[in-house]
Protein backbone atom coordinates (compact mmCIF):
# COMPACT_ATOMS: atom_id res chain seq x y z
CA UNK A 1 0.00 0.00 0.00
CA UNK A 2 1.51 3.25 -1.11
CA UNK A 3 2.09 6.32 1.21
CA UNK A 4 3.34 9.64 0.92
CA UNK A 5 7.31 9.62 2.22
CA UNK A 6 6.82 11.11 5.41
CA UNK A 7 3.39 9.97 6.25
CA UNK A 8 2.94 8.09 9.78
CA UNK A 9 -0.80 8.12 9.87
CA UNK A 10 -4.14 6.79 7.90
CA UNK A 11 -4.81 10.00 5.64
CA UNK A 12 -1.24 9.31 4.04
CA UNK A 13 -2.42 6.06 2.53
CA UNK A 14 -2.83 7.15 -1.13
CA UNK A 15 -3.92 4.07 -3.18
CA UNK A 16 -6.59 2.66 -0.78
CA UNK A 17 -9.28 3.11 -3.40
CA UNK A 18 -7.34 0.45 -5.76
CA UNK A 19 -6.90 -1.99 -2.75
CA UNK A 20 -10.59 -1.55 -1.69
CA UNK A 21 -11.89 -2.22 -5.75
CA UNK A 22 -9.52 -5.40 -5.82
CA UNK A 23 -11.09 -6.00 -2.73
CA UNK A 24 -14.54 -6.41 -3.85
CA UNK A 25 -12.83 -8.48 -7.06
CA UNK A 26 -11.69 -10.64 -4.83
CA UNK A 27 -15.03 -11.04 -2.65
CA UNK A 28 -17.33 -11.20 -6.28
CA UNK A 29 -14.52 -13.87 -6.87
CA UNK A 30 -15.03 -16.17 -4.87
CA UNK A 31 -19.28 -15.22 -4.94
CA UNK A 32 -19.40 -13.67 -1.59
CA UNK A 33 -20.47 -9.96 -3.11
CA UNK A 34 -22.79 -9.87 -6.27
CA UNK A 35 -24.39 -6.78 -5.09
CA UNK A 36 -23.73 -3.90 -7.38
CA UNK A 37 -24.72 -1.27 -4.19
CA UNK A 38 -22.77 -3.15 -1.83
CA UNK A 39 -19.55 -3.81 -4.68
CA UNK A 40 -19.94 0.48 -4.21
CA UNK A 41 -20.19 0.53 -0.60
CA UNK A 42 -16.87 -1.97 -0.07
CA UNK A 43 -15.27 0.20 -3.11
CA UNK A 44 -15.92 3.53 -1.27
CA UNK A 45 -15.42 3.00 2.05
CA UNK A 46 -12.02 3.25 3.52
CA UNK A 47 -11.05 0.27 5.57
CA UNK A 48 -8.06 1.28 7.14
CA UNK A 49 -9.66 4.55 8.68
CA UNK A 50 -11.80 2.06 10.93
CA UNK A 51 -8.50 -0.49 11.61
CA UNK A 52 -5.58 1.76 12.46
CA UNK A 53 -4.37 -1.44 14.37
CA UNK A 54 -4.93 -4.72 14.71
CA UNK A 55 -3.44 -7.83 17.28
CA UNK A 56 -1.73 -10.98 15.96
CA UNK A 57 -0.74 -13.76 18.30
CA UNK A 58 3.24 -14.32 18.15
CA UNK A 59 5.35 -16.11 20.19
CA UNK A 60 2.65 -16.87 22.66
CA UNK A 61 1.50 -12.95 23.44
CA UNK A 62 -0.45 -10.62 21.19
CA UNK A 63 1.08 -8.20 19.95
CA UNK A 64 -0.29 -4.84 18.09
CA UNK A 65 0.62 -4.10 14.45
CA UNK A 66 0.03 -0.24 13.67
CA UNK A 67 -0.34 2.03 11.06
CA UNK A 68 1.76 4.65 13.14
CA UNK A 69 4.46 2.35 13.91
CA UNK A 70 7.27 1.76 11.36
CA UNK A 71 8.31 -1.61 12.19
CA UNK A 72 4.83 -2.61 11.60
CA UNK A 73 3.51 -0.54 8.76
CA UNK A 74 4.01 -2.85 6.43
CA UNK A 75 2.29 -5.57 7.53
CA UNK A 76 -0.46 -3.33 8.87
CA UNK A 77 -1.10 -2.12 5.08
CA UNK A 78 -1.00 -5.64 3.76
CA UNK A 79 -3.34 -7.06 6.02
CA UNK A 80 -6.09 -4.06 6.45
CA UNK A 81 -7.59 -4.71 2.79
CA UNK A 82 -7.28 -8.70 3.10
CA UNK A 83 -9.86 -10.60 3.03
CA UNK A 84 -9.71 -11.54 6.54
CA UNK A 85 -11.02 -10.62 10.30
CA UNK A 86 -8.32 -8.40 12.40
CA UNK A 87 -8.61 -8.67 15.87
CA UNK A 88 -8.84 -4.78 17.12
CA UNK A 89 -9.60 -5.13 21.37
CA UNK A 90 -8.37 -7.80 23.79
CA UNK A 91 -8.93 -7.64 27.49
CA UNK A 92 -8.05 -9.80 30.79
CA UNK A 93 -10.52 -11.58 32.77
CA UNK A 94 -10.42 -10.91 36.67
CA UNK A 95 -7.89 -13.85 37.29
CA UNK A 96 -5.04 -12.39 34.92
CA UNK A 97 -5.50 -15.35 32.32
CA UNK A 98 -4.40 -15.13 28.78
CA UNK A 99 -5.94 -12.21 26.80
CA UNK A 100 -9.50 -12.35 25.98
CA UNK A 101 -10.86 -11.29 22.13
CA UNK A 102 -13.44 -8.07 22.63
CA UNK A 103 -13.89 -6.72 18.88
CA UNK A 104 -12.82 -7.42 15.77
CA UNK A 105 -13.24 -6.32 12.59
CA UNK A 106 -15.17 -9.13 10.61
CA UNK A 107 -13.67 -10.90 7.67
CA UNK A 108 -14.77 -8.78 4.90
CA UNK A 109 -16.33 -11.80 2.57
CA UNK A 110 -18.64 -12.63 5.62
CA UNK A 111 -19.48 -9.00 5.89
CA UNK A 112 -20.75 -8.77 2.55
CA UNK A 113 -22.67 -12.35 2.01
CA UNK A 114 -24.42 -11.22 5.41
CA UNK A 115 -25.36 -7.95 4.12
CA UNK A 116 -26.53 -9.46 0.77
CA UNK A 117 -28.87 -12.08 2.61
CA UNK A 118 -30.15 -8.88 4.56
CA UNK A 119 -31.72 -7.94 1.61
CA UNK A 120 -32.13 -4.54 2.34
CA UNK A 121 -34.47 -1.91 -0.13
CA UNK A 122 -34.24 1.73 -0.18
CA UNK A 123 -35.06 3.31 2.86
CA UNK A 124 -34.98 0.43 5.04
CA UNK A 125 -34.27 1.15 8.76
CA UNK A 126 -31.74 -1.21 10.16
CA UNK A 127 -30.55 -2.09 13.85
CA UNK A 128 -26.58 -3.59 13.93
CA UNK A 129 -25.90 -5.33 16.78
CA UNK A 130 -22.09 -4.71 17.57
CA UNK A 131 -20.67 -1.53 16.45
CA UNK A 132 -17.02 -2.55 16.61
CA UNK A 133 -14.69 -0.95 14.09
CA UNK A 134 -17.57 1.05 12.92
CA UNK A 135 -16.73 -0.39 9.27
CA UNK A 136 -19.68 -1.99 8.90
CA UNK A 137 -21.81 0.45 9.78
CA UNK A 138 -19.82 2.79 7.23
CA UNK A 139 -21.34 -0.23 4.39
CA UNK A 140 -24.76 0.23 5.65
CA UNK A 141 -24.53 4.28 5.41
CA UNK A 142 -23.32 4.15 2.45
CA UNK A 143 -25.73 1.90 1.31
CA UNK A 144 -29.06 3.21 2.78
CA UNK A 145 -28.19 6.94 4.60
CA UNK A 146 -27.10 7.79 7.78
CA UNK A 147 -30.57 8.32 8.95
CA UNK A 148 -31.75 4.85 8.65
CA UNK A 149 -28.71 3.04 9.92
CA UNK A 150 -28.49 2.40 13.94
CA UNK A 151 -25.83 0.49 16.01
CA UNK A 152 -25.21 -0.65 19.28
CA UNK A 153 -22.31 -2.06 21.29
CA UNK A 154 -21.43 -2.61 25.51
CA UNK A 155 -18.22 -1.26 25.28
CA UNK A 156 -18.42 2.84 25.00
CA UNK A 157 -14.93 3.58 23.77
CA UNK A 158 -15.86 1.56 20.57
CA UNK A 159 -18.48 3.23 20.67
CA UNK A 160 -17.11 6.87 20.75
CA UNK A 161 -14.03 6.01 18.11
CA UNK A 162 -16.66 4.75 15.59
CA UNK A 163 -18.66 7.62 15.54
CA UNK A 164 -15.58 9.42 15.58
CA UNK A 165 -14.16 7.75 12.59
CA UNK A 166 -17.76 7.50 10.82
CA UNK A 167 -18.29 11.70 11.31
CA UNK A 168 -14.47 12.17 9.41
CA UNK A 169 -15.66 10.39 6.52
CA UNK A 170 -19.25 11.95 6.49
CA UNK A 171 -21.65 9.55 8.38
CA UNK A 172 -23.22 10.18 11.00
CA UNK A 173 -25.56 6.87 12.35
CA UNK A 174 -27.10 7.14 15.21
CA UNK A 175 -24.72 4.71 17.73
CA UNK A 176 -25.54 3.62 21.15
CA UNK A 177 -23.33 2.67 24.18
CA UNK A 178 -25.35 -0.48 25.79
CA UNK A 179 -26.19 -4.34 26.19
CA UNK A 180 -27.42 -5.10 22.09
CA UNK A 181 -29.49 -8.41 24.07
CA UNK A 182 -31.74 -5.19 24.15
CA UNK A 183 -31.98 -4.12 20.71
CA UNK A 184 -32.79 -0.27 20.82
CA UNK A 185 -36.69 -0.01 21.62
CA UNK A 186 -36.49 3.92 21.45
CA UNK A 187 -35.65 4.02 17.60
CA UNK A 188 -37.73 0.81 16.91
CA UNK A 189 -39.59 -0.43 14.73
CA UNK A 190 -36.97 -1.36 12.38
CA UNK A 191 -37.12 -3.29 8.92
CA UNK A 192 -33.95 -5.75 9.55
CA UNK A 193 -31.63 -6.65 12.58
CA UNK A 194 -27.95 -7.74 11.69
CA UNK A 195 -26.05 -9.19 14.75
CA UNK A 196 -22.02 -9.18 14.14
CA UNK A 197 -21.86 -10.67 17.50
CA UNK A 198 -22.91 -14.62 18.67
CA UNK A 199 -25.61 -15.32 20.78
CA UNK A 200 -27.12 -18.89 21.97
CA UNK A 201 -30.43 -18.14 21.46
CA UNK A 202 -32.13 -14.57 19.46
CA UNK A 203 -33.01 -12.34 22.27
CA UNK A 204 -36.36 -11.08 22.02
CA UNK A 205 -36.75 -7.59 21.79
CA UNK A 206 -34.78 -7.99 18.62
CA UNK A 207 -38.12 -9.51 17.49
CA UNK A 208 -40.25 -7.69 19.31
CA UNK A 209 -38.03 -4.10 17.75
CA UNK A 210 -38.82 -5.82 14.16
CA UNK A 211 -41.51 -4.57 12.10
CA UNK A 212 -44.07 -7.56 10.55
CA UNK A 213 -42.47 -9.02 7.65
CA UNK A 214 -38.76 -7.35 8.83
CA UNK A 215 -35.80 -9.67 9.18
CA UNK A 216 -33.20 -10.99 11.52
CA UNK A 217 -29.95 -12.18 10.84
CA UNK A 218 -28.20 -13.87 13.41
CA UNK A 219 -25.23 -16.16 14.53
CA UNK A 220 -27.12 -18.74 16.94
CA UNK A 221 -24.14 -20.08 18.58
CA UNK A 222 -24.75 -22.41 21.26
CA UNK A 223 -20.88 -23.01 21.67
CA UNK A 224 -17.50 -23.31 20.83
CA UNK A 225 -18.02 -24.41 17.02
CA UNK A 226 -21.39 -25.40 17.63
CA UNK A 227 -24.07 -22.98 15.50
CA UNK A 228 -24.34 -20.55 12.43
CA UNK A 229 -26.05 -18.13 10.87
CA UNK A 230 -29.92 -17.57 10.74
CA UNK A 231 -32.53 -15.92 8.77
CA UNK A 232 -35.62 -14.84 10.32
CA UNK A 233 -38.52 -13.47 9.39
CA UNK A 234 -40.92 -11.68 12.10
CA UNK A 235 -44.39 -13.75 10.82
CA UNK A 236 -46.78 -12.89 13.71
CA UNK A 237 -46.46 -10.27 16.62
CA UNK A 238 -45.19 -13.05 18.94
CA UNK A 239 -43.19 -15.02 16.29
CA UNK A 240 -40.35 -15.09 13.73
CA UNK A 241 -38.76 -18.55 11.76
CA UNK A 242 -36.51 -18.89 9.09
CA UNK A 243 -33.71 -21.12 7.40
CA UNK A 244 -29.92 -21.58 8.83
CA UNK A 245 -27.45 -20.68 6.07
CA UNK A 246 -25.26 -22.86 4.40
CA UNK A 247 -22.04 -21.67 4.72
CA UNK A 248 -19.85 -21.24 7.82
CA UNK A 249 -19.51 -18.39 10.06
CA UNK A 250 -17.40 -17.10 13.89
CA UNK A 251 -17.96 -14.06 15.63
CA UNK A 252 -17.42 -13.29 19.26
CA UNK A 253 -19.70 -13.66 21.96
CA UNK A 254 -22.28 -11.18 22.94
CA UNK A 255 -21.46 -9.41 26.11
CA UNK A 256 -23.92 -8.24 28.22
CA UNK A 257 -21.10 -5.94 30.01
CA UNK A 258 -18.21 -4.00 29.05
CA UNK A 259 -14.70 -5.81 29.73
CA UNK A 260 -13.34 -9.35 29.60
CA UNK A 261 -15.95 -10.50 32.55
CA UNK A 262 -14.52 -14.34 33.94
CA UNK A 263 -13.90 -17.44 31.92
CA UNK A 264 -15.74 -20.39 32.99
CA UNK A 265 -13.56 -22.53 35.62
CA UNK A 266 -13.31 -26.50 35.38
CA UNK A 267 -13.31 -28.73 37.98
CA UNK A 268 -9.57 -30.18 38.69
CA UNK A 269 -9.78 -33.61 37.38
CA UNK A 270 -9.04 -36.45 40.06
CA UNK A 271 -6.96 -39.32 38.17
CA UNK A 272 -8.34 -41.93 41.05
CA UNK A 273 -12.13 -40.89 39.79
CA UNK A 274 -14.24 -44.12 39.23
CA UNK A 275 -14.39 -45.00 34.91
CA UNK A 276 -16.88 -46.03 32.54
CA UNK A 277 -15.74 -47.82 30.30
CA UNK A 278 -17.27 -49.34 26.79
CA UNK A 279 -16.70 -49.15 23.18
CA UNK A 280 -18.44 -47.53 20.25
CA UNK A 281 -18.54 -47.98 16.24
CA UNK A 282 -18.62 -44.28 15.91
CA UNK A 283 -15.42 -42.68 14.51
CA UNK A 284 -14.73 -40.23 17.29
CA UNK A 285 -13.80 -37.59 14.88
CA UNK A 286 -16.82 -38.14 13.25
CA UNK A 287 -19.06 -35.45 15.51
CA UNK A 288 -16.44 -33.08 15.50
CA UNK A 289 -16.44 -32.55 11.56
CA UNK A 290 -19.74 -32.57 11.58
CA UNK A 291 -21.47 -28.97 12.33
CA UNK A 292 -24.91 -30.02 12.50
CA UNK A 293 -24.34 -33.35 15.30
CA UNK A 294 -21.84 -31.06 16.95
CA UNK A 295 -24.55 -28.34 17.28
CA UNK A 296 -27.30 -31.44 18.78
CA UNK A 297 -24.47 -32.21 21.04
CA UNK A 298 -23.96 -28.80 22.38
CA UNK A 299 -27.35 -28.33 23.38
CA UNK A 300 -26.95 -31.50 24.98
CA UNK A 301 -23.63 -31.27 26.93
CA UNK A 302 -23.91 -27.08 27.77
CA UNK A 303 -21.85 -24.82 25.75
CA UNK A 304 -18.87 -24.96 27.74
CA UNK A 305 -16.71 -27.85 27.09
CA UNK A 306 -12.86 -28.42 25.78
CA UNK A 307 -12.00 -30.63 22.90
CA UNK A 308 -8.78 -32.16 22.52
CA UNK A 309 -6.02 -35.19 21.68
CA UNK A 310 -5.28 -37.67 24.56
CA UNK A 311 -1.30 -39.82 24.37
CA UNK A 312 0.19 -37.63 21.90
CA UNK A 313 3.66 -38.70 20.90
CA UNK A 314 5.76 -36.57 18.95
CA UNK A 315 6.47 -39.47 16.50
CA UNK A 316 3.23 -40.96 16.18
CA UNK A 317 0.60 -38.42 17.24
CA UNK A 318 -2.24 -38.58 19.81
CA UNK A 319 -3.88 -42.33 20.49
CA UNK A 320 -7.30 -40.89 21.82
CA UNK A 321 -9.00 -37.86 21.44
CA UNK A 322 -10.94 -35.94 24.44
CA UNK A 323 -13.80 -33.92 25.71
CA UNK A 324 -14.02 -31.99 29.17
CA UNK A 325 -16.45 -30.23 30.86
CA UNK A 326 -16.07 -27.57 33.54
CA UNK A 327 -18.10 -29.95 35.91
CA UNK A 328 -15.24 -32.67 35.95
CA UNK A 329 -16.83 -34.82 33.19
CA UNK A 330 -14.15 -36.45 30.60
CA UNK A 331 -14.41 -38.87 27.98
CA UNK A 332 -11.63 -40.26 25.69
CA UNK A 333 -12.49 -42.42 22.92
CA UNK A 334 -9.67 -44.40 20.99
CA UNK A 335 -8.59 -43.54 17.38
CA UNK A 336 -7.21 -47.25 17.11
CA UNK A 337 -10.11 -49.69 15.46
CA UNK A 338 -10.27 -52.94 17.39
CA UNK A 339 -13.03 -54.77 15.36
CA UNK A 340 -14.71 -51.85 14.45
CA UNK A 341 -14.67 -50.45 17.51
CA UNK A 342 -12.97 -47.83 19.48
CA UNK A 343 -12.65 -48.16 23.24
CA UNK A 344 -14.58 -45.14 25.11
CA UNK A 345 -13.31 -44.31 28.65
CA UNK A 346 -15.39 -41.69 31.01
CA UNK A 347 -15.70 -40.31 34.41
CA UNK A 348 -17.96 -37.88 35.78
CA UNK A 349 -20.91 -36.92 36.84
CA UNK A 350 -21.73 -37.45 33.03
CA UNK A 351 -21.29 -39.56 30.71
CA UNK A 352 -20.25 -37.24 27.40
CA UNK A 353 -19.99 -39.69 25.02
CA UNK A 354 -23.36 -40.99 25.53
CA UNK A 355 -24.71 -37.17 24.71
CA UNK A 356 -22.78 -37.83 21.64
CA UNK A 357 -23.72 -40.81 20.20
CA UNK A 358 -27.23 -39.52 20.92
CA UNK A 359 -26.84 -36.29 18.86
CA UNK A 360 -25.27 -38.56 16.17
CA UNK A 361 -28.18 -40.80 15.98
CA UNK A 362 -30.90 -38.17 16.35
CA UNK A 363 -29.25 -36.54 12.72
CA UNK A 364 -29.39 -39.90 11.17
CA UNK A 365 -33.05 -40.25 12.07
CA UNK A 366 -34.12 -37.03 11.01
CA UNK A 367 -32.45 -37.92 7.56
CA UNK A 368 -28.94 -36.70 8.10
CA UNK A 369 -30.09 -32.69 7.35
CA UNK A 370 -27.60 -30.17 6.24
CA UNK A 371 -27.53 -26.59 7.77
CA UNK A 372 -29.65 -25.54 4.92
CA UNK A 373 -32.28 -27.66 5.84
CA UNK A 374 -33.05 -26.57 9.30
CA UNK A 375 -34.65 -23.97 10.50
CA UNK A 376 -35.25 -22.53 13.98
CA UNK A 377 -38.98 -20.90 15.33
CA UNK A 378 -38.82 -18.53 17.89
CA UNK A 379 -41.63 -17.50 20.08
CA UNK A 380 -42.46 -16.00 23.30
CA UNK A 381 -41.81 -19.19 25.26
CA UNK A 382 -39.83 -21.31 23.53
CA UNK A 383 -37.32 -21.13 20.58
CA UNK A 384 -36.94 -24.83 18.22
CA UNK A 385 -34.99 -26.04 15.82
CA UNK A 386 -36.59 -27.90 13.25
CA UNK A 387 -36.10 -29.90 9.55
CA UNK A 388 -38.01 -28.54 6.58
CA UNK A 389 -41.14 -27.66 7.98
CA UNK A 390 -41.77 -25.88 11.64
CA UNK A 391 -43.60 -28.90 12.45
CA UNK A 392 -40.77 -31.10 12.12
CA UNK A 393 -38.99 -30.09 15.46
CA UNK A 394 -35.35 -31.55 15.94
CA UNK A 395 -33.86 -30.09 18.97
CA UNK A 396 -34.96 -27.09 21.64
CA UNK A 397 -33.09 -24.15 22.38
CA UNK A 398 -34.68 -22.49 25.06
CA UNK A 399 -38.29 -22.98 26.76
CA UNK A 400 -40.39 -26.34 26.69
CA UNK A 401 -39.63 -29.53 25.21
Amino acid sequence: MTTSSNATGLHAVVDWPVRAAALAEELAAVGKLASAAWRAAVESVPRHMFVPSFYVRRDGRMVAVTAADPATRTEWSEQVYANTALVTKIGQDEAGGPPMFLSSSSTPGLMTRMLEALDVRDGARVLEIGTGTGYHAALLCHRLGDEQVFSVDVEPDLVDTARARLAELGYRPTLVAGDGAAGLVAHAPFDRVIATCSVPAIPLPWVEQTRSGGVILADVRVGLAAGNLVRLTRTAPDRAEGMFDAGQAAFMELRHAPGAGERMSYARRSDDLPVTRSVTTLDPRTPWSNPVVWFLTALRIGGHYRLGYAGVDSRNGPDAVSITTPDGSRAEITLAVIDGEHIVAESGPVRLWQHLEHAHRQWEQAGRPSWPRLGLTVTTDHQSVYVDEPGNRLAVLTGRQ
